[in-house]
């Protein structure tokens, strides 16, 4: 798929999700948030749902979370216009209050789809509603900073997983705050691992007309796959004190 291709088929993804209407956070939203980046990126990271300013603006994480968010960014020289950002919700739900399973599986044909026309190397799940649509049952508490080849299910076929926890938790918590920074520095070697996974699955087969033809297979998570832990980077002392 071109560049052009992509932006043409986020953009009518974005246009549905503008005008949908198919849970109750539609009757309470000012503005839809279907997520903004560059469409040739190869990290996704896909938070829970907007707050109060994006639900004015209309973009994803543009408050005080999404404040911490570039600056994890920054640390690692990366931009926001550098990847994808979206949410398992595209609605605010009232008074911020945690988004219900109804209204994550309402929304969740519009991420799968978003994801499939991405095909990034590596999704990065902010928070534990987050976490749950790419490891069910998982507790974000045990599973932040590792990670596991993504389900094929969620859109990212061929895509691996990092959890992290959320920005906004970091605001609120000095030892969470600590952690994420931490692990955001590993956030390039786990792109990396991505991206050598991706390679491997990826083999030569003849097409039709007998002309070699590079085909990917799917990379399915094993139940019983013991999660991939990132060793964090240690990250200079003025990026540690960002924040």
């Amino acid at each position: 798929m071109t560049d052009v291709e992509r932006r043409t088929a986020l953009e009518e993804i974005a246009a549905e999700v503008r005008v949908c209407t198919n849970c109750r956070l539609h009757q309470t939203r000012t503005k839809a948030v279907p997520g903004e980046g560059d469409p040739e990126t190869e990290v996704v990271f896909v938070g829970e749902g907007p707050g109060f300013n994006e639900d004015r603006e209309g973009r994803p994480f543009i408050g005080r979370a999404g404040d911490l968010l570039v600056k994890l960014l920054a640390s690692i020289g990366w931009r926001r216009d550098d990847v994808f950002i979206t949410n398992v919700v595209k609605c605010r739900p009232p008074g911020n209050r945690d988004p219900e399973p109804d209204e994550i599986a309402a929304c969740a044909p519009f991420l799968r789809r978003q994801l499939e026309v991405l095909d990034p190397a590596l999704v990065v799940t902010l928070g534990r509603h987050s976490l749950e649509s790419f490891r069910p049952g998982a507790r974000i508490s045990q599973a932040h900073g590792t990670v596991v080849p993504a389900p094929p299910s969620t859109g990212a076929t061929s895509a691996m997983h990092l959890a992290l926890y959320h920005p906004a938790a970091a605001l609120r918590s000095t030892a969470i705050k600590e952690t994420i920074v931490a692990e955001s520095a590993a956030i390039p070697a786990a792109l990396q691992d991505a991206r050598a996974r991706r390679r491997a699955t990826t083999q030569a087969a003849p097409s039709r007309d007998g002309v070699v033809a590079t085909v990917s297979e799917e990379i399915v998570v094993v139940a019983d796959e013991a999660p991939i832990a990132v060793e964090p980077e240690t990250a200079p002392h003025d990026q540690l004190n960002l924040f």
